[in-house]
């Protein structure tokens, strides 16, 4: 199905085709890898690699044997091995990821942390925990609840995505607006490098002396290393929280909202919005009290101390009327809080409502630029027939469009990566970002001229080399692939430019 006056120059492209090892390659493969973590801890069959061969994006890639390590030792190991064999090694923890960060695209093996899963410490004084990779992300704040205490970035996937992979892929969450991500919260980790050594980076005290090597490890994406322990950072809970939803007729008085919000000096806890379309397949789901019949809504969460917080609550439902906001609910019970956070979160599994098949980007953007950029999206929407919807943090300007699609017509999951690689042309004309929270990993690759030079990818190769000189260590992920950019007819500044779009 080509839409027609869509031109699109590099567009996305899905992982490479790989040839797989022979069944007698990975049986030998299997066997090895059954002595470093027992027999039990190894799937190499055509029926159980299935399970492994994809994640939240909606590429595909099978690895040749799948290894559930239970210790630090055990992963240096497995590495070890693989380097010797010349076997690609793939972290993979919950398979939660949208951008394709841990498919097998070179095939090799693939390293699930689901065994790697226990709380080492809880260090209340200093409010600081140790855990491990394959750690779900909710569970760290279950833990410390009775303390007052929680770990603040909330992915929407924080009921089963794990630290690991939050690390690797520097996720964020409605509250990141004012916490910031999961980086801001990651103190120090364990890492077997790629050659199969076991260092550590920074520790439990607010700065280590040296390089930030865990800033650096944290959005990695798996590519330098392997991270086996993550020291994080616990956060007092508010004495009080507020929530509020705004109604708005459309999505450009929700937009200005945004920005006089921010303008005025409040920082909110959270800032969210969803369009009409987004709207009506929450409610479906969900039955959360939102509005099917509005153009936009913003979900606003202010947070602090109990005596003028009522002061926030009022100068945010002040914006909200000035910019004519039909309706400022603000959320009478706990229950009701949480009722709209399970509509906002469970936005993405919420699509299936309404199309059998949704492609989500993420793209940033600058706040002021949201009615712009939103209108242009809508554009993209009614030149190529596709339907999208749009779930995004407003606050920060991170964009999450859903383009709606049909994988069993003939030509549309390829026109729904042109519309995504469309998308995230706009973002980075506005000067933009790829992505605020869920990597570059295969998706987004060949795009990286758009918003990086030359020079500035030379760099990010000699740092993965440094770290990675066999080029083992999640292999195809992050930087483009030669042969594979975007057709650039254009530079200036030494940045591509795309002309013709």
């Amino acid at each position: 199905m080509d839409a027609p006056g869509v031109v699109i120059l590099g567009a996305m492209h899905g992982p490479a085709s790989t040839p797989r090892r022979t069944l007698a390659e990975r049986r030998a493969l299997a066997e090895r890898l059954g002595e470093i973590v027992g027999p039990e801890n190894v799937l190499w069959s055509d029926y159980d690699l299935m399970l492994y061969e994809f994640d939240g994006s909606i590429d595909r890639a099978i690895p040749d044997a799948v290894a559930l390590p239970a210790s630090a030792e055990q992963v240096a190991a497995i590495v070890r091995l693989c380097n010797r064999e010349r076997v690609p090694v793939v972290p993979r923890g919950a398979g939660t990821g949208l951008s394709g960060g841990a498919l097998p695209i070179e095939g090799g093996v693939v390293l699930s942390f689901s065994l790697l899963n226990r709380i080492l410490e809880i260090d209340l004084p200093n409010l600081r925990a140790i855990v491990e990779p394959g750690v779900v992300n909710l569970h760290i704040s279950h833990a410390v609840a009775e303390h007052g205490l929680y770990f603040v970035p909330d992915p929407s996937s924080q009921k089963a995505s794990t630290i690991g992979g939050n690390v690797g892929e520097n996720s964020g969450g409605p509250h990141t607006l004012i916490y910031g991500v999961t980086t801001n919260h990651v103190l120090g980790m364990e890492i077997v490098t790629a050659e199969g050594e076991i260092i550590h980076t920074g520790g439990k005290a607010v700065d280590a002396p040296g390089y930030d090597l865990t800033g650096l490890f944290c959005g990695s994406e798996g590519t330098m290393g392997i991270v086996t322990k993550i020291v994080v950072r616990l956060t007092p809970v508010a004495e009080d929280v507020k929530t509020l939803l705004g109604i708005f007729e459309t999505i450009e008085a929700a937009s200005q909202t945004v920005s006089d919000i921010i303008a005025s000096g409040v920082i909110p806890a959270a800032l969210e919005m969803m369009d009409g379309l987004a709207l009506q397949a929450v409610e479906a789901a969900t039955h959360a009290g939102y509005p099917t019949d509005a153009g936009s809504v913003l979900l606003v969460e202010v947070e602090g101390m109990r005596d003028g917080i009522e002061d926030l609550v009022e100068g945010i439902r002040a914006l909200c009327d000035r910019n004519g906001a039909r309706e400022v609910r603000l959320a009478a019970s706990a229950r009701e809080r949480a009722l709209l956070w399970a509509g906002r979160k469970n936005a993405f599994s919420a699509m299936g409502r309404i199309s059998p098949d949704f492609y989500v980007m993420d793209g940033v953007i600058p706040r002021t630029r949201l009615p712009e950029v939103l209108a242009k999206i809508d554009e993209v929407s009614r030149r190529t027939g596709l339907r999208i919807a749009n779930v995004f943090h407003a606050g920060d300007g991170n964009l999450h469009p859903l383009c709606l699609f049909d994988g069993d017509v003939p030509g549309q999951t390829e026109l729904a990566r042109q519309v995504g690689a469309e998308i995230l042309r706009i973002c980075a004309e506005a000067g933009g970002a790829l992505t605020g929270e869920h990597g570059i990993g295969i998706e987004k690759r060949d795009l990286m001229p758009l918003v990086f030079s030359d020079a500035d990818m030379d760099v990010m190769r000699l740092a993965r080399q440094a770290w990675d000189p066999t080029g083992l260590c999640n292999p195809g992920k992050v930087l483009p692939t030669p042969g594979l950019c975007l057709d650039v007819t254009e530079t200036r500044h030494g940045r591509a430019v795309l002309v013709g779009w």
